[in-house]
């Protein structure tokens, strides 16, 4: 009986005769940029968060004091409650949107696919373009307040103009109906390939033992639809937390800061008032900030995520 043999551990990264050289040169571009434009910046800024920086570069370290003045600072503060508000709208109301959506689009209805296309549209729409038109429909006098103002008039109640974009009670609302219209079809896209991965035979199964269509729902879609929730939720709530773009163009983070974001403000601070050290010592904070925060939800999915076995 010939005796067994370990097997010969495999080595990684080494040169193989049959590997072509041609392939990582094609590569090599990608990965020089990336290490001087994205790793390089990184760990420079990580430097820069603990230094004082000015014009001419690196006056000197202070250890932590930019990330101790964060503490003191009440707008970062502001523009971090505003972020939470982001998070505690958005994410569960573009989650519930997608996933009725996708429900809705994931039966056999005439011109189904049309319908998917004319949802889908805003993804693919630039964030810019869309703010902009936003900011036309919202203004004092623009089409929403005059669509209000007819609805009241119709049963004969007063309507006074609702300042959407400059008042501190409704701008987040803005930013929010834009982001919403801007991501909801995604979602919707993402839940209907998890809809359409879901065996027909346990719907079958779950109706032949009486149960109705809320309880296939419960029973049966939403367990097995669970780790798409799950990547969704996590994807969404980093976004919402790096949320940038439809503040700054619809509000500007106005008025008096009430929808300033925290990436808007790091923005401000760095390109702005020109203190990269404290925008740096910003950035690295609400990095570690997601970094905890994405930890403890894969954390808790173990709760509530259902993986198929197999």
């Amino acid at each position: 009986m010939t005796p067994q043999t370990s097997p010969t551990p495999r080595r990684y990264f080494r040169w193989q005769p049959d590997q072509q050289w041609e392939a990582y040169l094609f590569i090599l571009p990608a990965l020089v940029l990336f290490a001087v434009f994205v790793a390089a910046a990184m760990a420079y800024s990580l430097v820069i968060s603990f230094a004082d920086y000015g014009l001419t570069g690196i006056k000197g370290f202070v250890g932590l004091r930019n990330y101790q003045g964060l503490f003191r600072d009440p707008i970062f503060w502001q523009s971090f409650r505003n972020t939470a508000f982001y998070i505690i709208t958005v994410v569960p109301i573009q989650l519930f949107l997608g996933l009725i959506m996708a429900l809705a689009l994931n039966q056999g209805i005439r011109g189904r696919t049309v319908y998917r296309l004319i949802y889908f549209m805003p993804v693919v729409t630039t964030i810019v373009a869309g703010a902009i038109v936003f900011r036309l429909l919202l203004a004092t006098n623009g089409p929403i307040n005059n669509l209000l103002s007819d609805i009241y008039a119709l049963f004969g109640l007063p309507f006074k103009d609702i300042n959407w974009l400059g008042s501190t009670r409704y701008s987040k609302w803005a930013v929010v109906v834009l982001t919403l219209w801007k991501n909801a079809g995604f979602t919707m896209v993402v839940y209907l390939a998890a809809l359409q991965g879901v065996p027909q035979e346990l719907y079958d199964a779950a109706e032949t033992d009486g149960a109705g269509a809320w309880a296939r729902f419960r029973n049966v879609t939403l367990p097995l639809i669970s780790p798409t929730t799950f990547f969704l939720l996590v994807l969404q709530m980093i976004g919402a937390f790096q949320l940038f773009t439809e503040p700054f163009v619809m509000t500007r983070g106005g008025p008096a800061n009430s929808s300033l974001s925290v990436v808007q403000y790091i923005y401000n601070a760095g390109f702005r008032d020109i203190r990269m050290d404290k925008a740096s010592a910003m950035a690295w904070f609400l990095f570690a900030f997601i970094l905890l925060f994405t930890l403890i939800q894969n954390r808790l999915q173990r709760r509530w995520v259902f993986y198929e076995a197999g």
